[in-house]
């Protein structure tokens, strides 16, 4: 089960004749709590039998999913609203928004300069160790390549997220069913059940581009690393869900609209599609047999929750498991999945489940010497990250065993 994202009113969605679209995933509340029930029990009975495994509930776990579940419905009512006024070419702040993100970017980008020719002077071989331009002394200069690295850093940070609100907010704002209906290209399908089926089965093919994106880019990976925290993997998982979808640029969905589907039944499809996703959450279904070559199923997801190295960045699909096999994403289930991510948080509070990713992605920034490296961090895979921090703590660790120079004593950091 992936975001909710497609309303970013809150707001139940209208077609184009007023009829409004029931909200699917809020009448099925009932039965969510039901169905964890009898899975619980069931649980239990066979964990008695046959001793504990990953899909046993566990009481933290099960209330931290609970309470991002909560979070996800409360965030598209939220978020908006305080976000608005922050939305270039519509909010009262968009414009100082865009101003503060381009002056942070200039004063970062100087800082980087500054930082870097102060750096180079001092690993130049030819060049005076005490003295620059004959009044500058080595310990002037490096309280100049600190500051500068400090400029660099608090610039960096501030340029990312200004930016950063400033394009998602942007994107959000132009991308609405509702806007894109007004200038679709087809005619309207009205709402029969062929229009209803090409909902259906169009937004499960954005999906699975959207869903494969948000595991490939890591300030989408921030959203959705929420639903793959959790190291157990029961119904309750399905509603551990993400509550900043606001600072994404998804796939969107409304772009369905376009070819004449009108934005209720984009909400209608929305709706199925996260109610198929609820039930796949389990393992207390084994195979389907014929039904898994079509239809994403419980083995098929399990993979997709899986740590493994083999199972990393597969199965993307929501009703379908076509699309993984079409585009080169399946993977079987074989192994016994290990559920959780490649480094486990450790932590059942919310609040640092919902913002683990972006506090370290904010850090990386912050230790950005460059705007590729900084970009990098936010745009590259979270598998990036990982092996760039690894080499910089390698390349650090060899320049700090060579012999020191005064040269060399330049700090390149602040």
């Amino acid at each position: 089960m992936r975001h909710r994202r497609s309303n970013p009113s809150g707001r139940r969605r209208s077609s184009s004749d007023g009829d409004s679209a029931p909200d699917l995933t809020v009448i099925a509340v009932p039965f969510y709590f039901a169905s964890m029930a009898g899975e619980y029990f069931w649980l239990r009975r066979r964990a008695a039998q046959k001793g504990p495994t990953a899909g046993d509930y566990e009481r933290r776990d099960t209330l931290a999913s609970l309470a991002m579940g909560v979070g996800s419905l409360l965030a598209p009512l939220v978020g908006p609203k305080l976000l608005a006024p922050f939305t270039p070419g519509r909010g009262r702040y968009g414009k100082a928004v865009v101003v503060g993100a381009l002056g942070a970017a200039t004063a970062t980008t100087v800082a980087d300069f500054v930082a870097r020719r102060i750096e180079d002077d001092a690993h130049d071989p030819e060049s005076d160790p005490t003295a620059l331009n004959g009044a500058v002394t080595r310990a002037d200069r490096r309280l100049a390549a600190r500051v500068a690295r400090r400029v660099a850093s608090v610039g960096g940070v501030t340029a990312v997220v200004a930016g950063g609100v400033a394009l998602t907010t942007t994107w959000a704002s132009r991308t609405t069913p509702e806007r894109l209906w007004r200038r679709r290209i087809l005619p309207d399908l009205g709402t029969g059940a062929v229009a209803v089926a090409a909902a259906v089965a169009a937004w499960d093919f954005l999906y699975y581009w959207d869903h494969r994106f948000m595991h490939s880019s890591r300030y989408m990976w921030a959203i959705h690393v929420v639903h793959h925290s959790s190291e157990h993997y029961n119904l309750s998982t399905a509603l551990r869900q993400p509550v900043a979808e606001a600072f994404g640029t998804f796939v969107p969905f409304g772009s369905l609209c376009l070819l004449g589907i009108r934005p209720g039944l984009v909400e209608t499809a929305r709706g199925v599609n996260l109610l198929y996703q609820y039930w796949i959450h389990t393992e207390t279904v084994g195979s389907l047999g014929p039904a898994e070559e079509l239809l994403n199923t419980p083995a098929h997801h399990r993979v997709h929750h899986g740590s493994n190295r083999q199972y990393l960045d597969r199965n993307h699909g929501s009703i379908l498991i076509l699309w993984d096999r079409l585009f080169g994403t399946f993977e079987p289930e074989d192994d016994r999945v290990v559920y959780g991510l490649t480094k486990n948080i450790n932590t059942f509070q919310p609040g640092r489940i919902a913002t683990h990713e972006y506090a370290a992605m904010l850090r990386d920034v912050a230790d950005s010497t460059s705007w590729r490296e900084r970009l990098s961090y936010i745009v590259r895979g979270p598998g990036w990250a990982v092996s760039h921090r690894a080499e910089r703590a390698a390349a650090n660790g060899s320049a700090m065993a060579e012999p020191t120079t005064p040269e060399l004593e330049v700090p390149v950091g602040a």
